[in-house]
């Protein structure tokens, strides 16, 4: 159905575009800084589980109105610029509980995996950067003479999510690793909870005012 060459073609410029920090990335270092490796994997799994039903939106019809309709984008852009800026309040307003669970001798408490799971798909669908990408490229690795263009598609698309699972996942190993030598000390634990959430809001803010290309 779909050609080794296009494949291999797809999976590495979907490389090249993972690896250059943006929403996602941003994200999953923040939820380590803030609350653990734990909780970052499970956005990072929550987060792929996103941008892959932007893959299934893509095959099915939304790749092409998102690059025809500004207020398309815009809407997929500002609903997700404003679910980082609340939970980087969130992790402002919450982070003297990170020093409390220092003073307890025991880890922060995790959040609920149904919650995390969600708090990354949300990141990850909204995430302008892979629609954007998925809407321009994706349709230019089809052969419409090989099969279904939507399998093809729904095939190609694995790509984005299994490689943003390996590369956001060594982010958020890394961070978390950070985060335990800044938790030696409760003053730098509470500077982490703030600065986690500060990067979230600012992450938002950018987010909503970045413009098309178009």
């Amino acid at each position: 159905m779909v050609s080794s060459a296009h494949l291999a073609a797809f999976a590495a410029l979907t490389f090249l575009m993972v690896v250059v920090p943006g929403p996602s990335v941003l994200f999953t270092i923040s939820r380590a800084l803030t609350v653990g490796r734990r909780d970052a994997l499970l956005t990072v799994l929550g987060n792929s589980v996103g941008v892959y039903t932007q893959v299934v939106a893509v095959a099915f019809g939304l790749g092409a109105l998102v690059t025809t309709s500004a207020a398309v984008f815009t809407t997929i852009k500002i609903a997700g610029a404003a679910y980082l800026v609340y939970l980087g309040i969130q992790a402002v307003r919450h982070r003297r509980r990170l020093t409390d669970a220092m003073a307890a001798q025991v880890r922060s408490v995790p959040g609920r995996v149904i919650t995390v799971l969600r708090d990354g798909f949300v990141v990850g669908f909204a995430n302008p950067k892979s629609i954007v990408f998925l809407a321009a490229l994706l349709p230019q690795f089809v052969d419409p003479a090989a099969g279904s263009v939507p399998a093809q598609m729904l095939v190609l698309g694995l790509c984005l999510p299994a490689i943003a699972l390996a590369t956001d996942s060594a982010w958020a190993l890394v961070a978390g690793t950070a985060r335990a030598w800044f938790a030696r000390s409760p003053r730098r634990l509470e500077a982490v909870g703030g600065t986690g959430g500060l990067v979230m809001i600012g992450l938002g803010t950018t987010l909503a005012f970045t413009g098309r290309s178009d």
